[in-house]
């Protein structure tokens, strides 16, 4: 099987952005691990609103924990590819990064981003350039900018 750009979610705490990056995915046909506990239910009418028909054409895999997803990760038969956290607390720009097949792109809550413990699992952790004094973008809208260079990168090798 052809190694596959994943996306994962870290503790979800809106529903709205959750279903658009899952929507996101399933266009790209990229597959999705949720990292739980959600700030909401899962099955919550906003994300299912955001996520509209597509919620049954992406691989959406819930891991209880951190802990637990990286476990499953560690399972992955020829090894689990690199974890690319999305982060405020970077000074590596996505820009300046090689995308490889088998990446999985990391992105926190909304409200608080991820937690040390998430950071220091990273094998990179990756910035979007913004002007100074911005704070951050959407997270929605941060991977949909990195997995689109990913997926270039990616298309332009081949």
């Amino acid at each position: 099987m052809q190694p596959r750009l994943r996306l994962a979610l870290y503790q979800p705490d809106i529903p709205q952005n959750a279903g658009t990056l899952i929507r996101t995915a399933a266009c790209l046909g990229l597959a999705v691990d949720v990292i739980e506990p959600c700030g909401f239910l899962f099955d919550d009418r906003r994300l299912r609103r955001a996520g509209m028909d597509y919620m049954s054409g992406v691989e959406v895999v819930r891991h209880a924990s951190f802990d637990r997803f990286l476990a499953a990760r560690a399972g992955v038969p020829g090894g689990p590819g690199r974890l690319l956290l999305l982060t405020t607390q970077s000074d590596l720009s996505y820009l300046d990064v090689r995308f490889h097949a088998d990446d999985t792109l990391l992105v926190g809550r909304e409200s608080a981003g991820a937690p040390p413990e998430v950071h220091a699992a990273a094998d990179a952790r990756l910035v979007v350039p913004m002007v100074p004094g911005m704070r951050s973008l959407n997270v929605a809208v941060s991977a949909a900018m990195v997995l689109g260079e990913a997926l270039r990168q990616l298309r332009d090798r081949t």
